[in-house]
């Protein structure tokens, strides 16, 4: 089993991996395939593109940009494109076109207002992140269509692909992977027998795929990403888009934490560390997915804090994330980082874990004690729901990247305590997690139907 860490950690921009980044890369897919098929040549002037948003993107797209996501990719842009742009400005400039070009000239009707439509009915039975993208002529008959599925951390499949992949998650094939651990069990098995440390394996892995220098760039890629997104945080005021008039908060709390450093605590500096990332996010601004963007501040919030008061070193931190993407990737294969599929657990929970296995691995920790923080990281945010307050990723999701942030700090120190036996291996961890995300009430999967998201009382 193997998924790059480059493919878990993407730069993009907030404030959803699922429901912002997945249907922005799709759009574009789309689009592009529109520049491979005879109706890009021979279809009528009036044909138009709609775009039927299902489930939990229906429910929740309004509050996560959705609509903003599917009209930049219609239109050729990749979240990575648009990382450092300024996104109001663009979607201003294409808004109102009412059609989308093509390579070859071709101009397609595309209305956003008129041509995404929201279904509230009956999720598609493969997921409940699902979109159906259409080319239709003057007369309304279907010319093309396809079929795709969000399915956490920006990944996206086909309708086709979706019934033939595993977890449902494609991946490259195990004879490819120097060491093609698909599980918790199998990863320390392999680090037994070899002597090498989970970012040794992993890297053995990346390399084999893309080569020494692809990964060393990309790796460091993704920590400039992570720094930028905590420095800008930390330095910015004022109130987050969405209609519920949240003002921005860690500039204030990281200028109160710097008066009276000697009293702080290291829950303290996690909480604004992780809560400037995920204030960038609900902003739509530039983060990593790491390995969701609802859950992007965890992870830069512990490393960011290992290298600025710890002193962690670059080569430290290219460990930290190998050891993390090794987790994050069996999570994903056996379990799901979607808030969708089964709720915050699969999101701040899998963060966690991540963090924690990378804290644990760049402070000495053996395979056995990395495997046993990941485990208390994810065991202790087991059946979290996923209630985002009008759909955004503000209420309650930006302090709880701060407390997923402090658990995973804690769960690397308890597991360094201890000698890496513990009762509950973190594959039967992961399997409690995903069963109880199946057997979770679509109320709690990022639909905004239930807990928090219906418990506000106006004043």
């Amino acid at each position: 089993m193997f998924i790059s860490v480059l493919e878990l950690f993407t730069i993009g921009i907030g404030p959803s991996s699922s429901h912002t980044v997945g249907p922005m890369v799709a759009a574009k897919d789309f689009a592009d395939r529109l520049q491979h098929t005879r109706f890009s040549a021979d279809a009528d002037l009036n044909c138009h593109i709609k775009c039927i948003l299902k489930g939990s993107l229906a429910y929740t797209g309004k509050g996560h940009a959705t609509d903003r996501a599917v009209t930049l990719g219609l239109h050729g842009y990749s979240p990575a494109d648009v990382a450092e742009e300024n996104v109001d400005q663009l979607l201003a400039a294409i808004w109102e076109l009412q059609s989308v070009s093509l390579d070859g000239g071709q101009s397609i009707l595309f209305s956003p207002e008129q041509d995404i439509i929201f279904d509230f009915g009956e999720s598609l039975p493969q997921h409940p992140n699902g979109m159906i993208f259409e080319l239709l002529g003057s007369s309304g008959q279907l010319l093309f269509s396809e079929t795709y599925f969000s399915i956490g951390g920006g990944f996206i499949s086909t309708a086709a692909e979706i019934d033939q992949i595993v977890a449902p998650l494609q991946m490259e094939p195990v004879v490819s992977c120097q060491f093609p651990f698909d599980s918790a069990h199998s990863m320390l098995q392999m680090a037994a027998a070899s002597g090498l440390s989970i970012a040794a394996m992993k890297r053995f892995n990346e390399e084999q795929t893309i080569g020494h220098s692809a990964l060393e760039h990309g790796l460091d890629n993704i920590w400039q990403a992570m720094q930028t997104c905590v420095e800008r945080g930390l330095d910015t005021e004022g109130v987050l888009p969405g209609g519920i008039d949240l003002p921005r908060r860690t500039k204030s709390l990281f200028t109160q934490l710097k008066k009276q450093v000697r009293e702080v605590t290291v829950n303290d500096w996690m909480c604004a560390y992780a809560m400037a990332v995920s204030e960038e996010n609900a902003a739509g601004h530039m983060v990593v997915t790491a390995p969701t963007n609802g859950a992007a501040g965890v992870i830069p919030a512990v490393l960011y804090y290992f290298v600025k008061h710890q002193g962690g070193t670059l080569e430290q931190v290219r460990e930290f994330l190998l050891t993390a993407s090794a987790i994050g990737g069996i999570i994903k294969y056996r379990g799901s980082v979607s808030g969708a599929e089964v709720g915050c657990q699969g999101e701040i929970g899998s963060a966690a874990s991540m963090a924690a296995a990378g804290l644990c691995a760049v402070m000495g920790g053996t395979p056995q004690q990395i495997e046993n923080g990941a485990e208390i990281a994810l065991e202790h945010h087991l059946g979290m729901t996923c209630d985002p307050v009008n759909g955004l990723v503000q209420v309650p999701c930006i302090e709880r990247n701060g407390f997923g942030a402090v658990k995973a700090f804690t769960a690397a120190s308890l597991a360094l305590y201890g000698s890496g036996q513990h009762f509950m291996p973190l594959d039967g961890c992961i399997a409690a997690m995903k069963q109880t995300g199946l057997e979770m009430s679509d109320k709690y999967k990022e639909t905004s139907l239930g807990g928090l998201a219906v418990s506000i009382s106006e004043c």
